[in-house]
């Protein structure tokens, strides 16, 4: 593999959520393209990459901001990139399992993790009889996600079977899952962060549950009521009213949290769970190969996760290409 030059490449969609990276990477002064996907362009002809490592932020959320085709052609970029042999950060195996539910509860059941009882369906009226036999609520997932979009609760037989004749929408695969509710127990659930595929740290949301949007860069109030600064939002981004805090996971959820992860090919990204009012116990519904992290990490956190990813990113990058380099 032969490189032009030591550079990274971020390719990414979502026009806000990166600003406190890069600026974090242009103060450090490392050699990076942004690679917005809008003009995004290869030629499969290639036989040598621009960039020693490319860091996939595509977010499967686009076609809620009109690109949905994205979805679609990044699966082919980041299979070139593969036949290049570029160090991807969250290459095919993340994508794929951040472009697809069922995928994600596969993955689950292989490593044998508590999720909430779901069917995979293909078609409208197939939901009322794959629901059959689960605890209502239930709620209809789209596949293809991303930051809530799309989810539908229902709250009785009929009324899915009522949305199910009008038609329901599947996503742009026309694929998604119908599953059971799950009512978090004090309202709470929570994402566990990882870089590098290792713990990074863990914040506790509070949700009334009428809100399936629980990106973490939107939550707008810690637990005492204190408003956060979203520096990964738009300034006129509606606030949510969703209060966080951090959190310590018991051990035995963060290894389950770095199992998944590792199984997935994703390393830096996140894991939600919540306990179950009905019995206590957790569950797994959601596997994010897009973090964007949470609004005013420092005062929540105590720390800058964003300069932890632009020193693990700076070290790949160097790495990379000192290996290049040897092999040269």
């Amino acid at each position: 593999m032969v490189y032009f030059e030591s550079r990274l490449g971020i390719y990414y969609e979502h026009p806000d959520w990166y600003r406190p990276l890069f600026a974090e990477l242009d103060r450090r002064g490392v050699p990076y393209d942004a690679l917005h996907a809008d003009t995004h362009q290869f030629d499969p002809s290639d036989r040598s990459s621009r960039h020693a490592v490319v860091f996939n932020r595509m977010s499967p959320s686009a076609y809620i901001r009109g690109r949905g085709h994205l979805t679609f052609y990044t699966q082919q970029y980041l299979a070139h990139l593969d036949r290049l042999g570029v160090r991807v950060v969250n290459g095919s195996e993340a994508w794929r399992t951040e472009i697809s539910k069922a995928y994600q509860l596969t993955l689950l059941e292989q490593l044998r993790l508590p999720y909430p009882s779901a069917r995979v369906i293909h078609q409208s009226l197939q939901a009322p009889a794959a629901a059959d036999g689960l605890r209502f609520p239930v709620v209809v997932k789209p596949n293809i996600g991303g930051s809530g979009a799309g989810i539908v609760r229902f709250d009785t037989p009929e009324a899915l079977a009522r949305a199910a004749v009008k038609g329901l929408d599947l996503g742009i695969d026309h694929t998604a899952l119908v599953q059971e509710y799950v009512t978090p127990a004090d309202g709470r659930i929570v994402r566990v962060e990882v870089l590098d595929g290792k713990f990074l740290y863990a914040i506790r949301i509070y949700t009334t549950g009428d809100t399936f949007n629980l990106c973490p860069a939107d939550v707008c109030q810690d637990v005492d009521g204190s408003e956060l600064a979203r520096a990964a939002c738009p300034a006129d981004a509606p606030k949510n009213n969703l209060r966080v805090e951090a959190y310590t996971p018991p051990a035995e959820i963060v290894d389950a949290v770095e199992r998944i992860m590792k199984a997935s090919g994703i390393e830096i990204g996140g894991v939600e769970y919540m306990i179950d009012a009905r019995d206590g116990r957790p569950y797994f519904y959601d596997i994010n190969a897009l973090s964007n992290f949470i609004a005013d990490a420092p005062r929540v956190l105590g720390f800058d996760p964003f300069a932890r990813l632009a020193d693990w990113l700076q070290a790949e990058l160097a790495r990379v290409a000192a290996g290049e380099a040897v092999l040269s």
